[in-house]
């Protein structure tokens, strides 16, 4: 599976996710547009990706394709808060 094909089957899914997760009173529906990769990259007949969407839920997605057994996983996550970290040189 070439990158392309891969970055289209993750945004598939992430669509098909995202959109049967959604409010339905919100009557809000995404589409492949609406999705975007962060990060990718292969090795050997393995890939993954990490995704989000143009939504504000704070939703990302990582993609890990199994080249031998032909499968893709889908981990869903939530960002819950984003924060500083300064390192302290001891003497």
């Amino acid at each position: 599976m070439n990158e392309k094909e891969f970055l289209d089957w993750c945004k598939e899914e992430v669509v098909k996710y995202t959109n049967n997760h959604l409010d339905k009173s919100d009557n809000k529906q995404i589409t492949k547009d609406d999705v975007f990769m962060v990060w990718a990259c292969k090795t050997l007949q393995n890939n993954k990706a990490l995704l989000s969407t143009t939504l504000f839920d704070g939703m990302y997605y990582e993609c890990t394709y199994n080249g031998d057994k032909k499968e893709m996983y889908i981990d869903a996550y939530k960002k819950w808060e984003n924060y500083k970290v300064e390192r302290t040189v001891k003497s």
